[in-house]
């Protein structure tokens, strides 16, 4: 079992920079990658970036250049700094931990979410 809390979400205005954090406990050497996934209303939960154990990162193309995801080597924080934030980034952010068996994906972590809202 994995617990994920996120936080440093708010109220930010657009050309402005907000890091979230992301506190991993419990089984955490089972993690093998972690990410933040965004929800706007409306809208479905969509991948933002993803770290994995070898260190390889991958970007949703709306965040390349402006976003950058890190990870403690032990896997218990993960964060995401956020940097020339637009109103089109607002959303309930949500950190994400997966657990694998070999090549199969075994179960997925969620957080609570942390609400991050850009204004013009």
């Amino acid at each position: 079992q994995v617990q994920l809390v996120e936080s440093g979400g708010g109220l930010v205005q657009a050309g402005g920079s907000l890091r979230l954090s992301c506190a991993a406990s419990g089984d955490t050497e089972s993690i093998h990658a972690s990410g933040w996934y965004r929800q706007a209303p409306g809208n479905p939960r969509e991948l933002v970036a993803t770290i994995d154990n070898r260190g390889t990162k991958k970007y949703v193309n709306s965040v390349k250049g402006r976003f950058t995801i890190s990870r403690e080597r032990d896997r218990k924080a993960l964060y995401l700094q956020m940097n020339s934030l637009a109103p089109e980034d607002t959303a309930v952010y949500y950190c994400n931990a997966e657990v694998y068996s070999g090549l199969n994906l075994q179960r997925a972590y969620w957080g609570q979410g942390t609400q991050v809202t850009v204004s013009s």
